[in-house]
């Protein structure tokens, strides 16, 4: 299968992941705008987890143009990656829902340091397949902000059963963190093939 192809399908399910979210917003049944107050923890959930997905797409599309070709240990890899990002709609209008609730928090944040621990693991698919020695793995080098966001993933998994809001602040952080696109792997995608 080709780099492109791999792509393609990733960008359509994560298209999807979106459509999912936005359509648990629900519309407020009054009209004025003390009716959309009750919903500002469905939307803020909705937020935080749109910027996780835009992340996710961003760095997912620079690590596989910076990747030189698709094996199977890279199929396999970022489908694992895939579908723990699934399952953030089903954690992010649990979240919502239930005001930020300590267990609901928790769980967000642990399919969050799943889909950490799935982008780290296609990460080492595609350097095995690139070599130690590419522009790609001299990209990523120590790779800071990816260690450091577990860290902080554990911690605010710890933090939501007493302090769900310090918890959700920690998420994001992360999401700030990773905001600005993985600058180094845009270096190498113009010395990679396609």
């Amino acid at each position: 299968m080709g780099k492109g192809r791999l792509e393609a399908f990733s960008d359509g399910v994560l298209a999807i992941i979106i459509t999912i979210m936005v359509l648990e917003l629900k519309v407020p049944h009054g009209s004025d705008l003390a009716a959309l107050l009750p919903l500002w923890p469905v939307f803020l959930s909705y937020l935080l987890s749109f910027l996780y997905v835009g992340i996710y797409w961003n760095n997912h599309h620079h690590l596989l143009k910076a990747a030189r070709r698709v094996n199977g240990a890279i199929m396999w890899a970022n489908l694992h990656l895939l579908f723990w990002l699934s399952l953030i709609p089903f954690v992010t209008g649990w979240m919502g829902e239930n005001h930020f609730g300590p267990v609901p928090t928790a769980g967000y944040g642990v399919v969050l340091l799943l889909s950490a621990a799935a982008y780290y693991v296609l990460q080492t698919a595609i350097l095995a397949d690139n070599g130690r020695s590419s522009p790609l793995a001299r990209a990523l080098g120590a790779d800071l902000k990816g260690k450091l966001s577990p860290v902080f993933y554990l911690a605010g998994i710890a933090l939501a059963f007493r302090w769900p809001w310090v918890a959700g602040a920690l998420y994001a952080l992360v999401a700030l963190i990773w905001l600005i696109p993985d600058r180094r792997l845009e270096a190498v995608i113009d010395e990679t093939p396609e």
